[in-house]
Order: C-alpha cells, then sequence, then structure tokens
C-alpha cells in the first residue's frame, strides 16, 4: 500500500508540472510516459482487489432472482452470438452466489437462449419468439391464496392455447424441463422452485400470447416472493412432488396430443391441488399460534 501511495503521489508531481508547462512538446511527453504506469497500477488494484470483492460480496438473491436478472440482461443485449460476461462478473452485478447463477444459467440454456462453448464462455443464443409485455402497473401487495386464484383464471387458459400452438420444439422443452424436476432432491427448495417456475412459463409461451404471457410473469413474481418461501416449503413433501410430477406429465402429454381441453382441465387439477396444500400450511400456522 505505501508503495502504492509513493508511486502516486510521484504521478501527481509530474502531472502537475505538466500543467504548468506551456511547452506542447514536454506535455506530449509527459502523458505518453505517465499513461502506461497508469494503466499498469489500474491493473494491479483490480487484480488484487477482485478477490476481495468476492469473498466480503453479501449474499442475498437466489436462482430466481439470478434467472429474472439474466432475463434482463440478454434482452439489453439480444445480439445473437454475443459473449455473456464471466461468472465471477454476474455474481458481482447481481449480488447472487456462483451457484445460483450456474443454476439460472442452466434453465436459460435449457430454454435455447444462451449456449456454452467449453474454454470460450457462454454466448447469447436466438431471441425468445414472444416477450411478454411490461405490466408494472399492476398490484403486488398480495397473498398466496390470492396468487392461487389468479393462477386458476390464467394457466387452464394458457395451457389451452399451447396445445393448440405449441411447436415440437417448444413441447420438447416442457419435456426437458419436467426431466430435470423429476431428479431433483425434495429437500431442495430453491431448484425446485425454480424448475417448477421455468416449467410452467415454458407453456405460458408456448401460448403465443403476449400479454398472458406478460400476466403470468406479474403473478409468478408475487408467487417467487421470498416471504412466502416458508409456508410453500411446508406445503411440499415427496408424496406431493410425486403427484405434481404426475400432473405436469400429464399436462405435457395433452398438450403435445393437440387436447386444448384436456390440458386445461388438467392444469386446473393441478393448481387446486397446490391450493389446497398451501390452505393446509397456512391452516397449521394458524393453529400453531393458538
Amino acid at each position: 500500500m505505501i508503495q502504492d501511495l509513493n508511486h502516486i503521489n510521484s504521478l501527481k508531481i509530474i502531472v502537475i508540472y505538466g500543467s504548468y508547462t506551456n511547452n506542447f512538446r514536454t506535455k506530449y511527453k509527459l502523458v505518453r510516459f505517465v499513461q502506461p504506469i497508469f494503466h499498469q497500477h489500474h491493473q494491479q488494484i483490480e487484480t488484487r482487489t477482485m478477490p476481495e470483492k468476492l469473498d466480503t460480496l453479501k449474499i442475498h438473491g437466489n436462482s430466481h432472482s439470478a434467472l429474472e436478472q439474466l432475463r434482463q440482461l440478454l434482452e439489453q443485449h439480444s445480439d445473437e452470438g454475443q459473449p455473456l460476461p464471466p461468472e465471477r462478473d454476474l455474481v458481482l452485478r447481481f449480488g447472487v452466489g456462483r451457484r445460483e447463477i450456474r443454476r439460472a444459467l442452466d434453465v436459460l440454456a435449457e430454454e435455447g437462449r444462451i449456449w456454452r462453448k467449453q474454454g470460450k464462455g457462454t454466448f447469447i443464443g436466438p431471441k425468445a419468439p414472444a416477450q411478454p409485455l411490461s405490466l408494472q402497473t399492476l398490484p403486488r401487495q398480495s397473498n398466496l391464496l390470492e396468487v392461487m386464484e389468479a393462477r386458476l383464471q390464467i394457466e387452464p387458459g394458457l395451457a389451452k392455447y399451447a396445445a393448440l400452438r405449441a411447436t415440437p420444439e417448444q413441447v420438447q422443452l416442457m419435456w426437458r424441463l419436467l426431466d430435470r424436476m423429476t431428479t431433483l432432491a425434495a429437500d431442495d427448495a430453491d431448484q425446485i422452485e425454480l424448475w417448477d417456475s421455468a416449467f410452467h412459463r415454458a407453456i405460458a409461451d408456448a401460448a403465443g400470447n403476449r400479454l398472458l404471457l406478460g400476466l403470468f410473469d406479474a403473478v409468478d413474481a408475487i408467487r417467487r416472493d421470498p416471504s412466502w418461501q416458508a409456508v410453500r416449503d411446508k406445503a411440499r413433501n415427496q408424496e406431493r412432488l410425486d403427484i405434481y410430477d404426475h400432473h405436469h406429465r400429464r399436462i405435457v402429454e395433452h398438450i403435445a396430443a393437440r387436447q386444448p381441453l384436456e390440458a386445461a382441465r388438467m392444469m386446473r387439477e393441478h393448481l387446486l391441488f397446490l391450493q389446497n396444500a398451501f390452505t393446509a400450511a397456512l391452516n397449521n400456522d394458524d393453529e400453531e399460534l393458538i
């Protein structure tokens, strides 16, 4: 540190001298001399402080927040083939852990939004065919039961339209996401929430309606709020997870078979089962408080 200060003070003296001289050639030589030294010093400081930043970084996000921020980043830089920043930079930029960044990248890779080349990095893939409309004015002060009521009104319709409009590639994405979900451990709440949200969003995207997709994203953002994580955890066990997997599989089967009414009915059955699980978890919380 003392060596750095001495170095900087020496440079300051040179710069001050240059500001007082009127000789253009002298100023030019001083600039040519100082520039590479400043550049080298900046690189040394950056290299030395980057690990310290990572060590002291306060992690305040989860895989969902990482995925949401990465989606926003892709929208801002939508040129196909453009490289994404390294994981180290994404950790510092988003305030989430490297594990959460990698999980979110896994979802984007399955969706085809990014692709990876070993030894080269991660690159932006094709733009999503349907972009959700911004619904920033939609009220966010809600609760899980209101969210479930909204989902019951929106998602059966999305499943119906997906059965009518989904491309073979979109159906394949649903199957891949479903396969990933069936391999998750029952106690890994972060991954379960991440992939479940991605699965339902794939159906919403396949419906081909931007307004409905925007509504889905708005409702899904409330559902993912960390303040409701404890209730969602209590509503989840291995038996229920197996039932959810069965529901999801039936939904995709109906979508793939172009059966819109059956897809909507199965989605409604799935959401009603989920609503009952949340209600039971909330009632248990009330009983514990009595």
